[in-house]
């Protein structure tokens, strides 16, 4: 019995783009949706908008914003998520070779490079993937987290002409840090429900084959890099293992107060259009050719509306 299932309309297509939303580590949120797509025989790419800097390394550059990272590229030996997941995948036997990457730049040369790549690679479906649920978040709540990567995505991947295209997200609770009223972001849900663009959460259990694919590329990851990885990631995994409350997997959290639950370990599934649809300030990133820029228009239109009130989850 299959118990991880995608939305119909993804497992019905041919070749698929699982992209991480920002962060560098948002695209290992992916590799559950990855495995469970290869294991469907679909042709599935990875792609992920990169936190190091790709000119510094010798990755093939394909435009001014998307670079080709294989196991052999150099550079950057401090902070490289993306070689160390195809150096992991590479370890598999896996038959994908090439992670594309996006330099951390405005919503015009993303959206340019996302184009080149629909050309390059001829899909039919995109995943964005959020690692943390904040990427939903339209613009009128009582904070917005970290939206700038998420929503230079979004604004890309909403101008393609692609048949599917989707958000996923894992990960609910760990932007409490960073300031987002998850009840808000639970309101927006509720939206998408009564729109029909909720597509369905499925929990990520240990006994998945694809998450024991996704817990051992965490692991290899935090092996491999100086300090522990990701937050993100490792507390979806807290979860994943049964982890509960104020629960610290590293050293880097243990200022901070956690609360790990069962929640975190639901990844749930949205059309894209309807949340690009919904925000209240995409439309304003289409000529940003900075990340700088991106988080200046954002900061400008959360200071002039009337946010929705910050409300907390009843208990």
């Amino acid at each position: 019995m299959d118990l991880f299932r995608l939305p119909s309309a993804l497992e019905n297509s041919r070749r698929i783009l699982v992209a991480g939303a920002g962060g560098g580590y948002d695209i290992y949120a992916g590799l559950p949706i990855y495995q469970r797509l290869r294991t469907l025989g679909k042709e599935v790419f990875l792609a992920s908008l990169s936190s190091t800097n790709l000119a510094g390394t010798n990755a093939q550059v394909l435009t001014r914003a998307l670079y080709a990272v294989d196991p052999t590229t150099t550079g950057e030996n401090s902070f490289f998520p993306e070689r160390m997941l195809i150096q992991f995948l590479s370890r598999r036997n896996e038959s994908i070779k090439t992670i594309y990457a996006f330099e951390k730049l405005g919503a015009a040369p993303i959206r340019e490079a996302y184009k080149q790549l629909n050309q390059l690679l001829d899909l039919d479906a995109i995943v964005l993937i959020d690692g943390g649920v904040d990427i939903l978040l339209r613009g009128d709540e009582a904070g917005l987290g970290t939206p700038a990567e998420d929503m230079t995505s979004l604004a890309a991947v909403a101008a393609l002409d692609i048949p599917t295209r989707m958000v996923m997200c894992v990960g609910f609770g760990v932007d409490t840090y960073h300031g987002v009223s998850h009840a808000n972001w639970l309101e927006n849900v509720a939206a998408l429900t009564a729109e029909g663009a909720y597509l369905g959460a499925t929990a990520l259990l240990s006994q998945m084959p694809e998450v024991q694919f996704y817990l051992d590329a965490i692991n290899a990851a935090s092996q491999s890099t100086l300090g522990e990885g990701s937050i993100v990631n490792g507390s979806i995994v807290s979860a994943i293992e049964g982890r509960f409350g104020d629960y610290h997997r590293g050293s880097r959290t243990q200022n901070s107060k956690m609360f790990i639950s069962p929640l975190m370990s639901l990844l749930w599934a949205f059309d894209l259009p309807a949340i690009a649809a919904r925000n209240l300030y995409l439309s304003q990133l289409s000529k940003t050719e900075s990340l700088w820029e991106v988080e200046l228009a954002i900061e400008r239109f959360h200071e002039s509306v009337t946010c929705r009130p910050r409300q907390a989850i009843p208990h």
